[in-house]
């Protein structure tokens, strides 16, 4: 990752803005665009030129910067081809096993509904990186606005088959109030309670939960434990003793 910088920054409420940054080629890409004007501060005080925009679904709080940016930069627009009309400016539709690349290195687009029936993220995976939008969440998972609970199932066991070591960059800062349920169902599961102790110190720093990694949401996160085997028996034992 050594050529490859990421810069992650609060945007509105609790929305993250992210750049990726190719130093040999100069490539900068803005992760969604929540907000246009403070993305365009944040690269123009990295000295970074956007020049592409990739959209992992078509929430406004997702894609509300696009025209803005396209207009200041001429940049490409990159984003999930089955929704039409919804993804302002799109240039490059992409889908399942879809590759492009980033300077000389490949990105990989996997679709993963759920929150949206279009959603999809992006492995670099030269930068040990998966940008998951609004699928997963740190101790969470997005809520389901179009697609089911069955395609949010495939779309998690797609990001947590990724290597372990690869980090996670969602676009909200919801870790605490994740923290909060998954202690209703899991309470007790030392890696949990450690994740937890851990995100609480971040926050009270004023430091982003965000990224987190595959290997951290595969022994934490909630939603993913469910469908264990061995941890369903687990939950069975802990409610027959309460």
């Amino acid at each position: 990752m050594a050529d490859i910088d990421i810069h992650l920054f609060p945007c509105l409420n609790d929305n993250y803005g992210i750049l990726v940054h190719d130093r040999a080629s100069g490539r900068t890409a803005v992760i969604d665009t929540p907000d246009g004007e403070e993305i365009a501060r944040q690269a123009d005080a990295k000295g970074w030129r956007p020049t592409e925009i990739w959209n992992t679904h078509w929430h406004p709080d997702h894609t509300g910067g696009n025209i803005l940016l396209k207009e200041r930069y001429g940049l490409t627009i990159y984003g999930p081809g089955r929704v039409d009309g919804r993804i302002p400016g799109i240039d490059v539709k992409l889908g399942e096993g879809d590759r492009f690349d980033f300077g000389d290195h490949p990105v990989r687009v996997m679709e993963t509904p759920g929150h949206t029936e279009e959603h999809i993220v992006f492995h670099l995976e030269a930068a040990t990186a998966c940008f998951v939008g609004d699928t997963l969440f740190t101790l969470g998972c997005g809520r389901l606005f179009e697609g089911t609970p069955e395609q949010m199932w495939e779309s998690f066991g797609k990001i947590l088959g990724l290597p372990e070591e690869t980090k996670l960059y969602c676009a909200h800062e919801y870790t605490l109030s994740n923290a909060r349920f998954a202690q209703s169902v899991d309470g007790g599961l030392p890696a949990l309670e450690e994740a937890v102790a851990r995100y609480e110190a971040m926050r009270e720093r004023g430091e982003p939960t965000v990224p987190t990694t595959v290997a951290v949401e595969r022994a934490t996160n909630p939603f993913w434990l469910a469908g264990s085997a061995k941890e369903l028996g687990r939950r069975r034992a802990l409610k027959d003793a309460m």
